[in-house]
């Protein structure tokens, strides 16, 4: 196994460049950190192409099984390479799924509409994993869904749920067609504890930009609009804990 010292060798700069969205749509690739976040992603199937680590381990001789180059890496080294402050000793890079279109049979989806912090789209993504949700739109002006900081806060579960980027109009359009439910919040929505009725189909949860909400075209193609109570001071909820109240009650039957 080759060894990097130095902060400038190519491997290290290559994935270095991966905490940028240009450099990671040109490449098709990510980064991932962290030997937790690199076991969720070979369990998942994705495909690693290099890799960095401070020591030899079980885990390097899983991620050279699926095809990565692995070098034993200085810690300035994966320092450099890495997106946080003090990384773990391991960081690869993956490739984006090939084929992450939803599901044909989705039943529960949500859909972001502007979210633009990428710890709130992380954490939408992995509640919607933990409620049962099958994939995640992402409309124009959400958080890229592979930014490093975006994957962290997933915890996996942007491994495990689909994602589709689009333009939301059109993509609510066609689930309308197909039947679907299409749920915004809303102050002057209905209450969401009368447990509304949604179309056997499935529904879609869509959530609004952290300042602004969900867009007028967005909000106009809704057929069910509902508030979340606020009981005291507060006028409104950050966009992940609305989003978690929301799909587990909306699914609180399953």
């Amino acid at each position: 196994m080759d060894k990097i010292t130095s902060t400038s060798n190519p491997v290290v700069k290559r994935l270095r460049a991966l905490k940028d969205a240009k450099a990671r749509k040109e490449t098709g690739l990510f980064l991932i950190e962290g030997e937790i976040m690199i076991r969720e992603a070979l369990k998942c199937g994705l495909m690693p192409t290099e890799a960095l680590s401070e020591t030899e381990s079980a885990l390097t001789n899983e991620l050279q099984k699926a095809g990565a180059r692995v070098f034993l890496a200085a810690r300035s080294a994966i320092e450099s390479a890495a997106d946080t402050k003090t990384p773990q000793g391991v960081c690869a890079s993956f490739r984006m799924p090939e084929n992450n279109a939803l599901p044909e049979n989705a039943k529960y989806i949500i859909a972001l509409d502007g979210v633009q912090d990428p710890g709130n789209v992380g954490t939408i993504w992995r509640t919607a994993d933990a409620a049962g949700f099958s994939g995640i739109l992402f409309g124009k002006g959400c958080a890229d869904p592979y930014s490093p900081k975006v994957q962290r806060a997933a915890m996996g579960s942007g491994f495990r749920v689909a994602v589709e980027e689009c333009v939301l109009t059109d993509a609510l359009s066609q689930y309308k067609k197909q039947g679907y439910s299409i749920i915004t919040s809303a102050l002057d929505g209905s209450p969401l504890y009368e447990r509304p009725e949604v179309s056997e189909k499935g529904f879609i949860l869509i959530i609004g930009n952290e300042a602004k909400g969900v867009s007028e075209p967005v909000q106009a193609m809704s057929t069910m609009r509902l508030k979340i109570p606020m009981r005291g001071g507060a006028e409104s909820l950050n966009a992940a804990i609305a989003a978690g109240i929301l799909m587990y009650e909306l699914t609180r039957s399953i």
